[in-house]
């Protein structure tokens, strides 16, 4: 099964553009503010990063494999449907379409807590942080609508100006840390095992977009292999930088601050290179949220634009702007990010954050989990590529979404169970549609 591309392919994207979408939109908001919603549970924290980082390298293999079954953009819509039907290719294309609305507006709001640096009035008035929360949200979606060339160009270019300094402060933050700083391991009143599941729940968030290269797979040059190289490399490459810029953060900043920073990482760059370092960190972080939410608004008209070929989604998700560009989508998906922002705007700035982004989090690992039982499905009547590495990874990917999804929480949970069922009404009436059309071709063919 396959999904044609619209765009010309002196227009797509290499190999290196495809792995920038992927760290890109992984290396985002989480880095940077998720050692401050860590630094309660103390260093154990840590083993958080570690096992979310573990599942979530089974996952990117699970990406790369279903990539070289299944062509074309959609991603986890396509590789859903074909395994288990229309169903369940509805409600994955459904629910990941919340998990992206949901990340843009948590990325546009962690974008605009690091231009308080710069802007401390931002963090004095709700109102003028919203409009420039919102002013960053439409700005990118104008550029995505313009073309998947102009995004991508973007997307390269943020992740580099991003990387460089992130890995500067992770590796050379190494020798100046405090070991007294990870003791105790538990600061919480939770168990270990309850902080440890906690932690995971948040960190999977900073690992969310693993997909990318796999949602616009049509898009990209050479997909058969461009797209998995893209899965493995740019997570392997989000996870070191993870791991180890969480262990410089946490051993130079004392538990007690890193709890009240609004920005962790420039305060560790103030700590290493005085206030050039905290302002060219707190730049970098604004750049590399606005390149995260360019690789997500680039996103999120994909998989409803895969299913809308399909009918299933409305019929306005599949048409294409004079640009060759998915607009209604991302126009529509922008509003919802907007009205997503004002519902929480009289919360604080880090309070958003970690609202907005546990909702995300649970309707990206839903799909996850869809997805990891689909692979299991496939390469099982594949006798070429079934193999006892094969299962267990996609095995433990499949557990670790399950697990995921538990420690997220039931409040969410239900919350978010909810919102996947609002979408059966649109699944209803797209098939009543479907067969009401079938009806009507089988009476004109009769005449």
């Amino acid at each position: 099964m396959s999904q044609q591309s619209n765009t010309n392919h002196s227009q797509k994207l290499g190999f290196w553009t495809a792995t920038s979408v992927v760290t890109g939109s992984m290396i985002g908001s989480g880095i940077f503010l998720l050692p401050a919603s860590l630094a309660h549970f103390g260093s154990i924290s840590l083993g958080g990063w570690l096992f979310t980082a573990l599942g979530s390298l089974s996952l990117a293999y699970v990406f790369a494999k279903l990539s070289q079954y299944i062509r074309g953009s959609g991603g986890q819509y396509l590789y859903c449907r074909q395994a288990f039907g229309p169903l369940t290719g509805f409600f994955t294309a459904w629910g990941y379409w919340l998990c992206v609305v949901s990340a843009n507006a948590a990325i546009a709001i962690a974008l605009v807590s690091y231009l308080t640096v710069f802007f401390p009035a931002l963090k004095d008035s709700n109102t003028l942080s919203m409009l420039t929360t919102l002013g960053c949200i439409w700005g990118l979606a104008l550029i995505n609508i313009r073309g998947v060339k102009l995004a991508g160009q973007v997307q390269l270019l943020t992740t580099l100006l991003k990387l460089l300094p992130l890995v500067a402060i992770a590796f050379i933050g190494l020798f100046y840390i405090n070991p007294e700083h990870f003791q105790p391991l538990n600061l919480s009143e939770q168990s270990d095992f309850s902080a440890l599941t906690a932690t995971a729940a948040l960190t999977m968030w900073a690992f969310v977009g693993m997909e990318a290269a796999n949602n616009i797979a049509g898009e990209i040059k050479d997909p058969e292999k461009n797209v998995a190289r893209a899965a493995m490399l740019g997570t392997l490459v989000s996870a070191v930088v993870y791991i180890f810029g969480f262990i410089a953060v946490m051993g130079i900043i004392p538990p007690e601050t890193l709890q009240q920073s609004n920005a962790p990482y420039a305060e560790t760059a103030a700590f290493l290179w005085g206030d050039t370092g905290y302002y060219l960190i707190a730049a970098c972080a604004v750049i590399s949220c606005f390149g995260a939410l360019n690789g997500w608004t680039l996103a999120v008209a994909q998989i409803p634009l895969a299913a809308a070929k399909e009918n299933m989604f409305l019929s306005t998700f599949g048409k294409l702007s004079r640009f060759q560009t998915p607009a209604n989508g991302i126009i529509i998906s922008t509003i919802l990010v907007s009205l997503l922002v004002l519902m929480n705007y009289n919360e604080s700035l880090i309070d958003q954050f970690t609202i907005v982004i546990l909702l995300s989090t649970l309707t990206s690992v839903l799909p996850y989990l869809v997805s990891s039982l689909a692979h299991i499905k496939m390469s099982g009547k594949d006798s070429i590529r079934h193999s006892k590495v094969n299962t267990t990874i996609t095995s433990f990917a499949a557990l670790f979404s399950a697990w995921i999804i538990y420690s997220i929480g039931m409040k969410t949970v239900i919350f978010g169970v909810i919102l996947l069922l609002a979408g059966f009404p649109m699944y209803w009436y797209l098939q009543r549609k479907s067969a009401n059309q079938s009806l009507n071709d089988k009476i004109v063919d009769t005449h």
